[in-house]
């Protein structure tokens, strides 16, 4: 085989579906282990608890005694999975609710249950290390079903309860419900299986770890005809009452009370886990108000773009067109809308560093909107946020070596590869290599390995023959003056998604994936959203093209949401970032390309997406200013 074949060059890795029997379970405990499990097979494995109605509708009625809850008061719960106690919340009376959970499968759920029993409760995906909330707005705060202590290090827990105390008003109360420690300790059992419904059964191990501090837990979940489809591992803290009491205390709350042991009337009423035996524990924030900002103080933004000026050999004619000055005047007005901030805009290029030496210590942030590159070269994008860094200004997006990497079509793939994220099979060619040697099963799609906004690709460039794509490399060069290295992969066939995310990896929002509509396109036309869909507007490609809420199963959508994020913590992405994706034949996921900074026109796929997840163009920019805002007031910058 030739050493550049795509043949048996897949990516595709059979997955182990279990281990077997292990020695020591702490071995194979992931430290994010968290982010993992909380999907459709949790609520299958644990549903004679957090699937009961009863159960739930039992417990707030203790939790409103205990806390007094009256009409109007505001309640966030952290942790709040599918939503089940705030709905229930919901369903009483009219509270101000508010839910917060790492898991989006869980989220996703929340919203569609509350949205169908028409009760509003605001949900937001994040991590309670660093909650998304305003000093002094909520009267309660709880953390229920046993949702505490899930970190390997008890100074995350500490963060948590520190940011509870934050975000309570002055004489607000948090409620714990927590795994009783002591209990656990002794009482664990160390193995069990149970039938969880008619074709699925679990089998569970225990053990503490070796610090004696939390107890390990491992599930594999078997299918009646699948074999075993699951197989994971969990832990969680013990926290003994007296314990917690001294916590609340070292993070300035008073009053804090055990209110006695409660356990659970499940229906299957087998092996209840870690749910078993529980205590609540409730705290008073006794505080003074913080006070409040100016409301007439705003923050300062310099809104740095590309030069019209200059040409840009990116667009057709090379210069900015009517409908890129409509873009500009589309953004000015959306950000016009901002009560938060106040905007200058840059532009020339020419007195751009010296426009910026004058600014330092005037301007709170930059909005950095130069997509285009520093005098319009695209190699040149990462040179803006380089210059930033040397006079210390903030700014919004992505670092200069996320944007270098992510420059490389070739070196992403390299990196997903690391890191266990699919890529088609793909290999890169330069100038002197004889095609007519290679081993290439067709058909393909060649790129220019270096660029972005689909430069240099058209419909032209997927091939069936090595005499395709032979022609198709020849045009890249000439069409386009490309010198350097082509990547020719493997062309898939099946849906092309992209996955929108907003915010950094402690509060982030992943929007609604859509999906490119080729229904209309002719059909001798090869399925691509390439240069022709971006920039030709008499092209069929620009004429016919649509984004739609993407149809694809629950599974499909986690894989491209999870490997989307690995991707975003790998790269160190930040504030917005999107990442383009295509299915195979067989309907598996494969990225294609990761855009940090994307595109972020009035009518560009991450505005799509935003609409569709209920953010209009304004808020979808303000979004990501607040996000970078929040990243640097966490490390004490951008604070009045």
């Amino acid at each position: 085989m030739k050493k550049n074949s795509l043949k048996g060059l897949s990516n595709d890795v059979k997955e182990t579906k279990t281990l077997g029997p292990v020695s020591n379970l702490e071995h194979h405990l992931h430290p994010d282990w968290w982010k993992r499990i909380f999907n459709a097979m949790y609520l299958k494995t644990d549903a004679d608890v957090v699937e009961d109605n009863s159960i739930t509708a039992s417990e707030v009625n203790l939790f409103n005694t205990l806390l007094d809850t009256r009409e109007g008061d505001s309640i966030l719960d952290l942790a709040c999975g599918q939503g089940r106690h705030l709905i229930e919340w919901g369903n009483r009376g009219d509270y101000k609710l508010y839910g917060l959970d790492r898991s989006r499968y869980l989220i996703q759920r929340a919203k569609n249950i509350a949205k169908k029993k028409g009760i509003a409760i605001q949900l937001k995906e994040g991590d309670v290390r660093k909650l998304p909330y305003d000093t002094d707005s909520f009267d309660y705060v709880t953390i229920l079903g046993n949702s505490f202590g899930y970190f390997e290090s008890l100074d995350d827990d500490v963060k948590i309860l520190k940011e509870i105390f934050r975000v309570l008003k002055p004489g607000g109360k948090v409620l714990m419900d927590i795994a009783d420690g002591a209990y656990l300790r002794q009482n664990f059992i160390p193995r069990s299986w149970e039938w969880i419904d008619k074709q699925h059964f679990v089998c569970r191990e225990r053990s503490l770890a070796s610090d004696n501090q939390r107890l390990i837990s491992r599930e594999v979940v078997t299918h009646t005809e699948k074999g075993v489809i699951v197989d994971q591992f969990y832990a969680e803290r013990l926290y003994e009452g007296d314990q917690l009491v001294e916590l609340l205390r070292k993070v300035n709350f008073s009053e804090p009370v055990i209110h006695g042991n409660i356990g659970v009337d499940s229906m299957r009423n087998q092996d209840l886990g870690m749910m078993e035996q529980r205590f609540i524990i409730t705290a008073i924030a006794h505080k003074e108000w913080t006070p409040k900002r100016n409301k007439n103080e705003v923050k300062h933004v310099v809104v740095v773009m590309g030069d019209p000026q200059l040409s840009d050999v990116i667009k057709p004619d090379a210069v900015f067109d009517s409908d890129d000055f409509d873009t500009i005047d589309q953004l000015k007005v959306g950000l016009s809308k901002s009560q938060q901030f106040k905007f200058t805009y840059l532009s020339n290029h020419k007195t751009l560093i010296n426009d910026l030496q004058k600014m330092k210590g005037k301007v709170d942030l930059v909005f950095n909107l130069c997509d285009e590159g520093y005098n319009n070269e695209a190699i040149k994008e990462l040179h803006v946020p380089a210059l930033l860094e040397m006079l210390k200004i903030p700014y919004t997006g992505s670092n200069p070596q996320t944007l270098a990497y992510c420059y490389d079509k070739s070196l992403i793939r390299g990196i997903a590869t690391e890191i266990g994220v699919p890529v088609a099979d793909a290999f890169v060619i330069t100038a002197d290599e004889n095609l007519f040697e290679l081993n290439i099963p067709f058909p393909v799609i060649a790129k220019p390995n270096f660029g972005d906004s689909s430069f240099g690709i058209t419909q032209k460039n997927v091939a069936n023959t090595i005499e395709e794509l032979s022609d198709a490399i020849l045009r890249i060069r000439k069409q386009f003056g490309y010198t350097k290295p082509i990547l020719v992969e493997e062309f898939l066939t099946g849906a092309e998604l992209s996955v929108g995310i907003i915010g950094n990896l402690q509060n982030y929002t992943v929007l609604p994936i859509i999906e490119e509509d080729y229904s209309d396109l002719p059909a001798h036309l090869p399925k691509i959203c390439g240069y022709e869909a971006k920039w030709l507007k008499d092209s069929p490609y620009m004429q016919t093209l649509k984004s739609i809420p993407a149809n694809i199963d629950v599974g499909t959508e986690q894989d491209l949401v999870n490997h989307s994020l690995k991707l975003f913590e790998r790269l160190e992405c930040r504030d917005y970032c999107r990442f383009d994706w295509r299915l195979n034949s067989e309907g598996k996921p494969k990225i294609l390309e990761v855009n940090p900074n994307p595109g972020w026109c009035w009518d560009g796929h991450l505005a799509k997406m935003s609409a569709l997840g209920g953010l209009d163009y304004p808020e979808m920019l303000e979004s990501i200013l607040q996000a970078s805002v929040l990243r640097y007031s966490n490390n004490g910058v951008i604070e009045h």
